[in-house]
């Protein structure tokens, strides 16, 4: 009789012990923060911003590209940002046709100069134009140097400058959270080769 009696107490202690794990594993999952203590969002948010971030970036809309930006990568108030990154290009003075004599472009060590770089011109812009922006591969980044752990999301648009083929660029951004929302913190090129190896933005936003 005795021994029954313990028995069922022991059985008891499993069952409550069971039920506490259950209960704390299921409460451990919905609201253990993620990414260095910020609460794990979900992941078509994080799309959203990538995106809207890279299109307004792509069509030089800098007030909407530092609205969605973290305040270290502004550096400064969003309308601080925004002039920092607007490039008031000069009025061509008709009388120039040439550089002046006493200009001379860079040059390397064995002679060879720069290829020029597409710029404004008196008649529009002389810039590539770029496709839709797709966000995808979204992933847990480690901190890393002064950028803080948060999320990174690939973006991924076409590049064609005229007269020649387009070409498919992808971006990593890091996205973390401030004032609850999530801003991008930093933003890296996706190199050819780290595709189809790991995770490509995590390779990007760490340094390689």
């Amino acid at each position: 009789m005795k021994r029954t009696a313990t028995a069922a107490v022991l059985a008891a202690g499993i069952l409550a012990l069971a039920g506490c794990s259950s209960d704390g594993g299921g409460g451990t999952k919905d609201s253990n923060p993620s990414a260095g203590g910020q609460q794990a969002p979900k992941g078509d948010a994080l799309v959203k911003v990538a995106k809207q971030y890279q299109e307004a970036a792509n069509r030089e809309d800098w007030k909407t590209a530092c609205g969605l930006s973290s305040s270290r990568l502004r550096g400064g108030t969003v309308e601080e940002c925004a002039d920092r990154l607007t490039v008031d290009e000069p009025t061509p003075d008709p009388s120039e046709t040439s550089p002046s004599p006493s200009f001379s472009p860079p040059t390397y060590a064995d002679g060879s100069t720069p290829e020029p770089v597409a710029s404004r011109t008196p008649t529009g812009p002389d810039r590539a134009d770029t496709g839709p922006v797709s966000a995808s591969d979204v992933v847990e980044v480690s901190a890393v140097e002064d950028h803080p752990a948060g999320y990174g999301v690939l973006v991924t648009y076409t590049v064609k400058w005229p007269d020649k083929d387009a070409t498919t660029k992808r971006r990593a951004l890091r996205l973390v959270q401030q004032g609850g929302a999530w801003l991008v913190d930093q933003h890296e090129d996706v190199q050819e080769g780290d595709m189809g190896h790991g995770s490509p933005v995590r390779t990007a936003l760490s340094g390689g």
